[in-house]
C-alpha cells in the first residue's frame, strides 16, 4: 500500500523558493507564467491495514508544519 502526500504553504505564506523559480522562468522568456508556488511530495509504503487517519497523524505530528503549510493525502491500494 501506499501513500503519496502533497505539502505546500497556505495561501497568503510568502514563498521565495517559488519567487525564485518564477523570475528564473520569466528571465528564460517564459513570459506566462504568473504565479509559482513550490512544495513537497512524500511517498510513503505502508503496511496493509494503514488508515488515511494514520497518514493524516503522521502528517500532523511531523511531515507538515499545519501553521504554515497545508497537506493532501492521496491513498493507494
Amino acid at each position: 500500500m501506499k501513500a503519496t502526500v502533497t505539502v505546500m504553504l497556505k495561501t497568503g505564506v510568502l514563498d521565495p523558493q517559488g519567487e525564485a523559480v518564477k523570475s528564473a522562468l520569466l528571465g528564460m522568456g517564459f513570459d506566462s507564467v504568473q504565479g509559482v508556488r513550490q512544495g513537497k511530495t512524500i511517498t510513503l509504503d505502508l503496511a496493509n491495514g494503514t488508515t488515511r487517519d494514520d497518514v493524516n497523524a503522521m502528517c500532523e505530528k511531523l511531515l507538515a508544519n499545519t501553521v504554515i503549510e497545508s497537506y493532501a493525502v492521496d491513498m493507494d491500494s
